[in-house]
C-alpha cells in the first residue's frame, strides 16, 4: 500500500510539473504546392497506368495540426490532418509535426519537420498511399504571446515526387 501511495504521488507531482512546462497550442494553414520534380522514372510496361501526379501537376493544400508548445514557447510538437488537391485530385494527409522557434522575439525563423503518410485518390483503384516528408523553413511573426501569423517553404516529398509548398498560417 505505502508503495502504491507513492507511485501515486510521483505520479500527480508529475503531472503537475509537466502541465505547468506545456500547453495546448494549434495552427491553420493553407498552402500552394508547386511541382518540383519526379523522383523516379518508370519505363512504361503493357499494364502502366501513369504516374501517381502528373508532369507539373500543382496543388493546394489546407492543414489543421494540434499538438503542444513547451514552456519557453520554442518548441512544438504535434498531430496534423490535412487535405490535398493537385489539380482536381483529392487527397489527405496525416503527420507528425516538429517546429522550432529559435528566438523568442517578435519575428523569428521557423524550422520545421513533417513526417507521415498522404493518400491520393487518383487514376489507381483506391487511390495511391505514400510517406509523407516535408522540410520547411520560414518567418514566424508574433501577435500575441500565443497568436502568430508565419510564411514558411520548403521541400515535400510524397507520391514519387518532389513539391515545393508555400504556406501561409495562423498560429494560436
Amino acid at each position: 500500500m505505502k508503495t502504491l501511495l507513492t507511485t501515486f504521488a510521483l505520479l500527480l507531482c508529475l503531472t503537475i510539473a509537466t502541465k505547468a512546462q506545456t500547453s495546448y497550442s494549434g495552427r491553420i494553414e493553407i498552402g500552394y504546392l508547386n511541382y518540383f520534380f519526379r523522383t523516379i522514372m518508370v519505363d512504361p510496361g503493357p499494364n502502366w497506368k501513369g504516374y501517381n501526379l502528373d508532369n507539373r501537376q500543382n496543388g493546394f493544400n489546407f492543414t489543421s495540426v494540434n499538438g503542444v508548445t513547451f514552456k519557453d514557447r520554442k518548441l512544438f510538437t504535434g498531430i496534423g490532418l490535412g487535405y490535398l488537391n493537385f489539380e482536381g485530385i483529392d487527397g489527405v494527409a496525416m503527420f507528425g509535426d516538429l517546429e522550432y522557434l529559435p528566438l523568442k522575439k517578435r519575428l523569428t525563423p521557423i524550422l520545421n519537420l513533417r513526417l507521415g503518410y498522404n493518400h491520393i485518390w487518383n487514376q489507381y483503384d483506391g487511390g495511391t498511399g505514400t510517406m509523407h516528408t516535408e522540410f520547411g523553413l520560414g518567418i514566424n511573426y508574433k501577435i500575441k504571446e500565443k497568436f502568430g501569423l508565419y510564411i514558411k517553404s520548403g521541400i515535400l516529398m510524397t507520391q514519387q515526387s518532389f513539391l515545393l509548398p508555400l504556406t501561409l498560417g495562423f498560429r494560436y
